[in-house]
């Protein structure tokens, strides 16, 4: 059996697969104790009887975005404590005029590292790795005193240019240990020893951050598992959605920080691969965002750093993804103009939209599809919770608009839509594909509600919603590869007498991961890749194949080829006779893991699908509209249905509108298109 573990701020998501059988439940999240759900959802499936359990949380992430963080300090090479301050001085774009803009990590706002923890050290190594100044080591302690007396419970260490060489660092880790005793201590050298110092110095804060969040967590979640019966392996997701020994996870901490959002384009691409459907734009509605990725040819868009916040980089390979406030809990509100305007402010869970009946008074998503008849008040979130009618019509009442309620409520739903098509939109410009090439695959909770109807404006071939779409990033947790990577920087111009030093680089990261993983993966096969760019560009163009085997001469020719190649691919231009200078070099291996193996629908033997019952479906137009209401778990293979229509189970809501048609796929899922006209 797998099971797989999608901690949320509001809920802990569990899935249990055992001979092609899929099993969910939601439990709610102790956000004081987010083991304590973890537990309970893992007791209700039998966790005794798994053999793998895997886990993604947004525990770290929420933490590091509340700013509810322990003490720590930060040492850099003395003159350089500021560059958490400074960051890469970039501004988002809707600010480059606004005086009053302060980074929100900075020191006008809220740092992560407040400036008298940020110390110092007098020391100094050059580009080239030799030794300009030595490491003084009276000083550093006297710095370490003062962070003794903060009472600082970890130490981040980055110093200039250790990427390449490391030796200050190593032993100013061991004073911190002699000084401050046996605390969290994250080195940059150690944690992401590569070039751009702001980059790693993040990354170091962010680990040591996430070393004190996870590091007793994994203890009480293993111990827990444990007392419960559980034999089997305890993995992470990583930031890539990748599965990770927990053991090992915790050696690099800050890899795990943003795992939940990208488990669902995992879940989408291997769910694609199942149905062949090889171009998917991928779209996670929740409670409060919308969050965007992209899979082109079965596999999703990675990058080798992404932000937590603008301007606050982790060095990890990650799915791609864009967010944006559009949700269920997207506040309904007008503006100073007369405006009205959805998201993206949020209702949240606490106290959520007004038809929650827990003190909101705002309008939001959710109270919109209540009143239109798409949402049925008795069944919500499987009949757990009841929703009151009359106070999603009194907070629409409420709004300071001379529109008719008719008009507010009609708007409301899509100035909503058309929020979400914008987001889709602007990430298929940005990676300059045709939305006619892909199909949208629509997940959590609101998402069948919503994307249906942005269906004809951002022009897509399809909508595709998966089974268990309430819980599908959960899924993405055991639709994953166990993955083990490293990576350094080097820069080498390449030439055939560069050969040598990046065959070294190559050599030494895969004989530091054969000892690491010796005990479970004793014969690795590694995958090579590499970051290059032009001579004199600042900006790299990563992950360049390299082919197998040790590294010639006739292996850089490869190499120079293989970078015009996906230069061309990215950029469209191809510059041959620029030199190629390599900056990071990547590894890779994987460990063969278990999947979900979802199963096949039987086909309807005779007739079609009946509806349950028949809806009225209101301010889609000046009069109601009937629409049939059907049951997921009672539809076959093959079924089809014209909208306007409505699907329910338990973990969400499809609404398809007039002029479309829905197919049932083979293993359940639901294709949402266009009825063609003559």
């Amino acid at each position: 059996m797998l099971i797989g573990v999608d901690v949320g701020g509001t809920f802990t998501d569990v899935v249990a697969i055992r001979d092609g059988d899929i099993r969910t439940v939601k439990v709610s999240t102790d956000v004081r104790n987010t083991e304590l759900g973890v537990l309970a959802g893992a007791r209700e499936m039998g966790v005794e009887n798994a053999d793998i359990f895997s886990h993604a949380s947004t525990h770290g992430l929420n933490a590091i975005i509340t700013r509810r963080l322990p003490k720590i300090g930060f040492l850099a090479t003395e003159g350089h404590r500021d560059i958490l301050d400074a960051g890469r001085t970039w501004r988002p774009t809707a600010d480059l005029t606004n005086p009053h803009w302060r980074r929100p990590f900075g020191d006008a706002a809220k740092p992560l590292v407040p400036r008298y923890l940020r110390r110092g050290i007098t020391e100094r190594i050059t580009a080239d790795g030799s030794v300009l100044i030595p490491l003084d080591e009276a000083q550093a302690r006297e710095q370490l005193a003062v962070l003794r007396k903060c009472e600082v419970t970890a130490v981040a260490i980055c110093l200039l240019n250790s990427y390449v060489n490391p030796q200050h660092e190593l032993r100013l880790k061991e004073i911190v240990r002699e000084e401050l005793g046996d605390i969290p201590c994250s080195v940059s050298s150690q944690v992401s020893p590569l070039a751009k110092e702001y980059a790693r110095a993040s990354t170091t804060v962010i680990d040591v951050f996430m070393q004190l969040i996870y590091g007793d967590y994994t203890v009480r979640l293993d111990d827990g598992l444990r007392a419960l019966g559980f034999k089997g392996e305890l993995n992470y997701a990583n930031c890539a959605a990748q599965l990770v020994a927990a053991d090992v996870a915790m050696q690099r901490p800050f890899e795990i920080v943003f795992a939940g959002p990208a488990a669902g384009t995992i879940a989408s691409a291997h769910f694609g691969k199942l149905i062949g459907a090889s171009n998917l734009l991928c779209a996670d509605i929740g409670g409060t965002s919308c969050d965007i990725s992209l899979v082109s040819d079965f596999r999703p868009y990675v990058n080798t750093t992404f932000e937590l916040e603008h301007d606050l980089i982790v060095n990890a390979l990650s799915v791609e993804v864009s967010s944006i406030g559009a949700g269920g809990g997207s506040l309904v509100t007008i503006s100073p103009a007369g405006e009205l305007l959805v998201g993206p402010g949020s209702a949240g869970a606490d106290p959520g939209p007004a038809c929650y009946g827990k003190g909101g008074r705002q309008p939001a998503a959710t109270d919109t599809c209540l009143l239109m008849g798409i949402i049925d008040p008795d069944k919500f979130a499987g009949g757990r919770m009841r929703l009151d009618k009359s106070l999603s019509l009194k907070a629409f009442e409420a709004l300071d608009t001379t529109l008719s309620l008719n008009d507010r409520i009609r708007y409301a739903f899509y100035v909503g839509i058309n929020n979400i098509a914008e987001g889709l939109t602007n990430v298929a410009i940005q990676h300059g594909i045709d939305p006619r090439d892909y199909s949208i695959v629509a997940f959590g909770a609101a998402g069948p509600m919503l994307l249906p109807a942005v269906l004809d404006r951002v022009n897509a071939a399809e909508v595709i919603v998966p089974p268990h779409p309430g819980l599908f990033s959960a899924l993405g947790l055991v639709s994953s590869e166990q993955t083990y990577s490293d990576s350094r920087s080097a820069y080498t111009v390449l030439t055939p007498e560069a050969a040598e030093e990046i065959e070294r680089v190559y050599a030494e990261m895969e004989a530091q991961m054969r000892e690491r993983f010796k005990d479970r993966h004793p014969d690795p096969v590694f995958v090579r890749a590499f970051d290059g760019r032009l001579l004199g560009q600042s900006w790299e163009t990563p992950f360049i194949p390299i082919p197998p085997g040790a590294i010639t001469a006739e292996t850089i020719d490869t190499m120079i080829s293989n970078f015009h190649d996906t230069y061309e691919m990215r950029s469209g231009n191809r510059f041959p006779g620029l030199p190629v200078q390599g900056v990071t070099y990547r590894i890779e291996t994987l460990v063969p893991t278990a999947k979900v193996d979802y199963p096949k629908l039987p086909k309807r033997e005779s007739g079609q699908p009946t509806p349950s019952r028949t809806v009225e479906l209101h301010y889609l137009d000046s009069q109601p509209i009937p629409a049939h209401e059907y049951q997921r778990a009672d539809l076959r293979f093959g079924d089809e249905i014209m909208g306007p229509a409505i699907i329910r189970e338990e973990s969400s809501t499809t609404f398809m509108l007039p002029g479309q048609r829905m197919r049932v796929g083979e293993y359940g899922e639901l294709h949402i298109s266009r009825i063609e006209r003559d």
